[in-house]
């Protein structure tokens, strides 16, 4: 058995809370590691996080301003030079674009040629599959994510999403949501199928608990709908009815749907409610209006129209929450499409994983005072074209 082999059977076959400690061995084993240490990205995208049992608990590292953070940026193998007979190996641990955190091992620099790099490289990817498995059956890694304790609401808003980022050859998808720590009511979800991408942008009224209450009905109502197979139009048309029938319209959700043809670009949207889209096209940004329904639950049956766009290759598309496009600046001045614009041109070579966050940063210069007063959430789609064309 080769060594990657050896690798990766004892990652599949260690017991959940385990995967470090036997990775650990096994390097140390057969690529003469010296050490070996797994981080995960917090919540918010500042730090990485040691994997540690406590209350054994080593200092987190910045994704900003670390060997570490910039494989994790730019989703690269990283070596480290430190000075002597050995190196630092800094590897990505992803899944399919989901970006979990780093692996870094120490070796001595002889042994870390291409072939080995390659190999380790290989091996980090493996152990995101199985850190995501065992996330079912231990706390651990979870755990790892958060620099600071999680609200009720935040916690349950975080269990509900789909992961952070999401990348296939026709289009790359990042998100991210602030306060990390303490979010209510805004949320996103996706599901990739063969011929299409399902993506909604919600919203919740209220704070804290109810509007997390809220948002989990009207996501896993949506879930519902989607899995039934049933078309947009009548995917929240049955989402508008759930939340109606719990709440007889005191209480609603704001969403936009989003619907693409991985085939063609075609993109058939419904907006019902007050997240909104902008496109970079070439250096050119502009709001994409749709005409404006009624969000989910406030009448007791609701049609919903579906509106249609063509995205072309090269295009980037951000969903952005009330809580970005009128975020409040000094003088109770919103942030507005203007500074959006601005945001989204500068960051335009920037991955669209890490835009995002860039935004948010940009929104945070903005506000006047210490901390938001409303959730803030950025959604960027990067759309390459169809198989033919994003080659």
């Amino acid at each position: 058995m080769n060594r990657f082999l050896a690798a990766e059977r004892t990652l599949r076959t260690a017991a959940p809370h385990q995967l470090p400690d036997a990775l650990r061995d096994v390097l140390c084993d057969h690529y003469a590691a010296g050490s070996v240490e797994l981080l995960m990205a917090d919540y918010g995208l500042t730090v990485l996080q040691p994997v540690s049992a406590l209350p054994d608990t080593p200092q987190p590292v910045r994704v900003h301003s670390s060997p570490e953070g910039r494989a994790f940026g730019a989703q690269e193998p990283f070596v480290e030079e430190r000075g002597g007979e050995d190196v630092r190996a800094h590897l990505p641990v992803t899944v399919r674009g989901d970006r979990l955190g780093v692996l870094s091992v120490a070796l001595p620099a002889a042994a870390c040629d291409k072939e080995t790099l390659a190999e380790l490289a290989d091996i980090a990817e493996v152990l995101g599959h199985e850190v995501l498995v065992a996330e079912r059956d231990t706390d651990l890694y979870l755990r790892a994510r958060r620099k600071d304790r999680l609200t009720l609401a935040a916690e349950m808003q975080w269990q509900l999403l789909p992961g952070r980022s999401c990348s296939r050859r026709e289009y790359e998808l990042g998100a991210q949501l602030e306060p990390a720590y303490a979010i209510f009511g805004d949320n996103f979800d996706w599901s990739a199928g063969a011929d299409r991408l399902s993506l909604y942008i919600t919203n919740g009224m209220g704070e804290g608990i109810e509007a997390s209450l809220l948002t989990h009905l009207g996501i896993n109502a949506l879930r519902n709908a989607r899995r039934a197979g049933i078309s947009l139009q009548d995917q929240a048309a049955l989402a508008d009815q759930a939340i109606h029938a719990h709440y007889r319209g005191d209480s609603h959700l704001s969403v936009l749907m989003v619907e693409l043809e991985l085939s063609t670009g075609r993109m058939r949207v419904i907006d019902a409610g007050s997240p909104r889209m902008l496109r970079l096209r070439g250096r050119t940004v502009e709001h994409v209006g749709f005409e404006a329904q009624l969000p989910l639950g406030m009448f007791e049956e609701t049609d919903y129209l579906v509106q249609e766009i063509q995205a072309q290759p090269g295009d980037r598309m951000l969903f952005v929450s009330d809580g970005v496009h009128g975020g409040a600046g000094p003088g109770g001045q919103p942030y507005g499409e203007r500074a959006l614009a601005k945001a989204i041109t500068s960051t335009r070579l920037l991955p669209a994983t890490e835009v995002p966050r860039a935004v948010l940063r940009e929104l945070s210069g903005h506000r006047d005072g210490p901390g938001p007063e409303d959730d803030a959430l950025v959604v960027c789609l990067d759309w390459h074209g169809p198989p033919a064309a994003s080659h």
